[in-house]
């Protein structure tokens, strides 16, 4: 299956991207955004270069579309895109054209040309802290397997208790953690901090790492064998946000609920406790404090 984007200097853009220090994920994802912009113009059989403002809003009724290619793969989409999904593309877009700008190259149009869609603004909900910890509780009673519901349960304590991205949790070692109760992690754009781990969620960590009877240095691994403990490979953030499904089904957890909600939850009872926003900031490893501020809705 080729990657190959057509666009110009698509390459040394994400070429940039990467010595900026961006993650592997967030160059994913605009190399991804960039071929829905490269698609498109080969479906109607037009240039980069001919870019201007009738194009780009036929681009946007493109991503509204559910007659949009999948950008690598050329199979039609079978659902449509966010509001807020587009809007990350043409953000991509928009980007890569300063980018152009920046490096002397020519363009078609300015980026201010590339106007965002309009999108409520939502505050995303979390579920009540006693419905967030029944979920952690639960592999203990949903899954046959010890081991595989000792590793789970020690997954969503270290999710609720740190706050930390579920892609941060499957790349974490056993290394990185002090002995003290803190995980050393490298959260976005390589940025390193401290995480916090409570009493609960250390004692956890310690029963399932006795019970690892191999010298992975992978943190949580893939499992085979009934309760043998033995280790395939690092577990797959598509498998954790199954198993949270399912758990909140089994549990009748009205709540959308997934691993973003364990980080969201996190933040919103450290802010109704009274923790200070910049420390819940540093916690979550964000940039901006308008990042955390959107993550901070406490409840009544």
């Amino acid at each position: 299956m080729s990657r190959q984007i057509d666009l110009p200097h698509a390459d040394e853009f994400l070429l940039h991207l990467k010595t900026q220090n961006y993650s592997e994920e967030t160059i994913y994802n605009y190399e991804q955004d960039l071929k829905q912009l490269d698609n498109f113009l080969k479906d109607i059989n037009d240039d980069f270069k001919n870019l201007n403002k009738e194009k780009i809003l036929k681009f946007k009724a493109y991503l509204i579309s559910c007659d949009r290619k999948m950008p690598f793969s050329g199979i039609v989409a079978v659902s449509r895109l966010s509001p807020q999904s587009i809007n990350r593309t043409l953000s991509c877009v928009r980007i890569y054209i300063k980018w152009l700008i920046d490096m002397d190259r020519p363009v078609p149009v300015p980026p201010d040309a590339i106007k965002m869609l309009k999108t409520d603004k939502k505050h995303g909900q979390v579920a009540e802290l006693s419905e967030l910890l029944k979920l952690v509780e639960s592999p203990t009673r949903l899954e046959k397997d010890e081991m595989v519901a000792l590793r789970n349960r020690v997954m969503l304590e270290v999710l609720l208790s740190t706050g930390m991205r579920i892609s941060e949790l499957v790349s974490l070692n056993r290394s990185q953690l002090d002995g003290t109760g803190r995980l050393f992690i490298k959260g976005k754009g390589r940025k390193e901090r401290f995480a916090y781990l409570t009493d609960r969620a250390t004692h956890w960590i310690e029963l399932y790492l006795k019970r690892r009877d191999d010298l992975a240095p992978a943190m949580f691994t893939a499992m085979r064998g009934s309760n043998a403990g033995k280790t395939t490979s690092r577990i797959s953030t598509n498998y954790i946000q199954m198993k949270i499904k399912e758990y909140r089904l089994k549990l009748r957890i009205n709540v959308p609920t997934s691993a973003h909600s364990l980080r969201h939850g996190f933040a919103t009872y450290l802010a109704e406790g009274g923790a200070n926003p910049a420390a819940i900031q540093v916690l979550l490893g964000h940039e901006s404090l308008d990042t955390t501020t959107r993550y901070v809705h406490a409840s009544d």
